[in-house]
């Protein structure tokens, strides 16, 4: 990674309790003199941003340049983007799990991007990035975001349920839950799209993924080797052609790139 020394990024794990609904929480800075040009890979699902010092900058696939001074949602987030982190700011993103992100704002499936208030009608995350940007240290604001998000948690829908339980499967997701729970395949499909924010022609393949991201992300978390074939063999890959395939459609990355870009992702520590 360019600029070591000056900068620095690492994942944060998420509390046992908290696991249903993050799956992790990013943080960076840069602490040199000049901005620095980063690339943050997806988690294929929907992000919140915020920003410490000076406006952080995101670049879109069309070259967008999107300027944030406190926070944002994006999502879901399904190709890796570029950001531009100012001399002396600090990012900290927010990766919500599954139908976490609808089970706070009642939506999966955002336009673009927005601050998070337009979607509440409320000031509150904004009354949120004041208490953060407050604190000294980023242990400190990961608690503070935890406790926060504690009285927006809502039920997760039994559909949802089902769907998260069975994975990814040989048997189409829509047509086993639409039999089991006597509904038309168009309402299932309604559904997972309201709460996941994929559409059932995505759902399989994108959970397929996903599955393999974890895996890797686990074994380099244990600073175990990745064993590409058992990686095929236990997220349901066809061969390594179709690994490769899915790695190049939502990354636009080959999987040894992607593997060497989390190896140089410090881990947390203490």
């Amino acid at each position: 990674m360019k600029n070591n020394e000056a900068y620095h990024g690492y994942r944060i794990t998420v509390p046992a309790e908290f696991e249903e609904l993050f799956s992790h929480f990013y943080f960076a800075e840069n602490k040199s003199d000049a901005p620095i040009i980063q690339t943050l890979l997806p988690a294929f699902q929907t992000m919140m941003v915020f920003s410490f010092g000076a406006s952080l900058v995101l670049l879109s696939k069309e070259n967008e340049a999107i300027s944030m001074d406190k926070c944002l949602v994006l999502g879901p987030v399904k190709q890796a983007f570029t950001y531009i982190l100012p001399a002396g700011g600090e990012m900290l993103v927010v990766n919500f799990k599954d139908d976490a992100f609808f089970r706070f704002f009642g939506t999966a499936s955002l336009i673009g991007y927005l601050h998070p208030d337009d979607l509440l009608n409320d000031n509150c995350f904004t009354t949120l990035w004041v208490s953060l940007n407050a604190l000294d240290t980023v242990s400190e604001r990961v608690t503070q975001l935890l406790e926060f998000s504690r009285p927006y948690i809502q039920n997760r829908h039994p559909l949802t349920e089902q769907i998260i339980a069975m994975g990814n499967g040989p048997i189409s997701l829509v047509k086993e839950i639409s039999a089991q729970e006597k509904l038309s395949e168009r309402s299932v499909q309604m559904n997972l799209k309201k709460h996941l924010g994929y559409s059932s022609k995505e759902i399989s393949r994108y959970m397929r993924f996903l599955k393999a991201i974890e895996l890797i992300q686990h074994l380099l978390l244990h600073n175990k080797p990745v064993n590409w074939f058992e990686v095929i063999e236990t997220c349901g890959f066809y061969d390594q052609s179709q690994l490769i395939h899915d790695f190049k459609h939502y990354l636009n990355l080959s999987p040894s790139k992607y593997l060497r870009f989390q190896q140089e992702i410090c881990n947390p520590r203490g």
